[in-house]
């Protein structure tokens, strides 16, 4: 059964976002290759989000400050539909 490939930890992810982020501003970049990073950064930007969802549904759980309502499901690890 093949592995699903890990998403990147969010300060790598960040910090391919912000190397994507200066190569698309600079503008010298053919469209398709320009596409294709925006559609990276695209996949980038949810996994930061996820992670950072998760990260802050784990501090208000460590801090008492939830109600059943507050809570989403989540499996420790990060999984993407990306």
């Amino acid at each position: 059964m093949p592995r699903k490939k890990q998403p990147p930890a969010l300060e790598d992810a960040m910090k391919e976002l912000e190397s994507l982020v200066e190569s698309l501003e600079q503008g010298d970049q053919p469209l398709e290759e320009s596409l294709q990073a925006f559609e990276r950064g695209v996949t980038l930007t949810r996994i930061c989000q996820q992670a950072l969802d998760e990260a802050e549904q784990k501090v208000r759980i460590l801090s008492g400050d939830t109600t059943e309502a507050d809570l989403e499901p989540f499996e420790d690890g990060h999984e993407s539909s990306a």
